[in-house]
């Protein structure tokens, strides 16, 4: 049996904005049922490559083939299998939170009216209340709903949390995103880019981090949290002189060092062990934590 095509493949994706290019060379690959990430910082690239995947945008070389189809061949096929939800989020004014939640169910083959209910109720959304009186959060609540609710098999959200308050950014997102993927396990794809990470951080499954539209590390959470380590020594005197070239980051506090570790963390545990730390430790870096490493390196 054929394994099934990647929910989204992007290959060698360039796309300039006059002569600025906002993604250059751009390669990565989505399975089904993970959650990735696509991390960078506001101008990094990030909503280029979403409208390019969206046909909102045509690449200007390379290509993407989102379920194994071509975006701009196969648009109303693509479309209707995924939902997605812009970083500027806009309603038509005059309709109430009830009237634009039934239109655009209109255009939906499938939408589950429990889960609507459930997430109404859950961010103390009035259904009479017009859109266009509604905060910049409570929009980003309502377009979260709409993609949630047809329960599609791929969610593309650009920037979910960046309108919203930041007390409620994480229950929130897990809510929406756990409503989404328990749904059907294992079988629905979520992409989203951000650069607010520490929301996601129990979620993300793999990453990409950008940088002036270029990707600059791909990894599995996973294998990210054993490669990155942040190491702490504090010695009686002063830190001795020591070959760190294998961190990726060297912090000199005092009698104390803190090493990001990319890779060597053993090795350079065993070069610190030999000179008698009064304490050594290791753990790992989070998701955010990796983001500023690797752009600060």
């Amino acid at each position: 049996m054929s394994s099934p095509s990647p929910a989204i493949q992007i290959e060698n994706l360039s796309y300039a904005y006059g002569r600025a290019e906002a993604v250059h060379d751009l390669t990565l690959t989505v399975q089904p049922g993970r959650c990735y990430g696509l991390f960078g910082r506001n101008g990094a690239g990030k909503t280029t490559t979403m409208k390019c995947l969206l046909h909102l945008l045509r690449p200007q070389r390379g290509q993407v083939r989102m379920f194994g189809l071509d975006p701009a061949r196969n648009e109303v096929e693509v479309k209707r299998r995924l939902a997605y939800v812009p970083d500027q989020v806009a309603f038509y004014p005059w309709m109430s939170v009830r009237e634009t939640l039934d239109y655009l169910a209109s255009f939906r083959a499938h939408w589950n009216r429990k889960t609507e209910q459930e997430l109404l109720d859950r961010f103390q959304l009035d259904p009479a209340q017009r859109t266009g009186s509604l905060s910049r959060g409570q929009r980003t609540q309502v377009a979260l709903i709409a993609a949630v609710c047809p329960e599609t098999e791929l969610l593309v959200l650009d920037e979910p949390t960046s309108g919203l308050d930041p007390i409620v950014r994480r229950e929130f997102i897990e809510t929406v995103i756990g409503a989404y993927q328990e749904g059907n396990p294992g079988q629905r794809t979520i992409l989203v880019s951000t650069h607010l990470i520490t929301e996601f951080e129990g979620l993300i499954d793999e990453f990409t981090i950008i940088d002036h539209g270029v990707a600059v590390l791909s990894l599995d959470s996973d294998q990210a949290r054993e490669r990155y380590q942040k190491i702490r020594a504090r010695f009686a005197q002063s830190p001795p002189e020591l070959d760190l070239r294998a961190a990726l980051r060297v912090r000199r506090n005092g009698r104390e060092l803190e090493l990001i570790a990319n890779g060597g963390g053993a090795e350079l545990l065993e070069r610190l062990r030999q000179h008698n730390p009064e304490m050594l430790s290791t753990e790992s870096l989070t998701l955010e934590e990796i983001f500023v490493a690797t752009l600060k390196s």
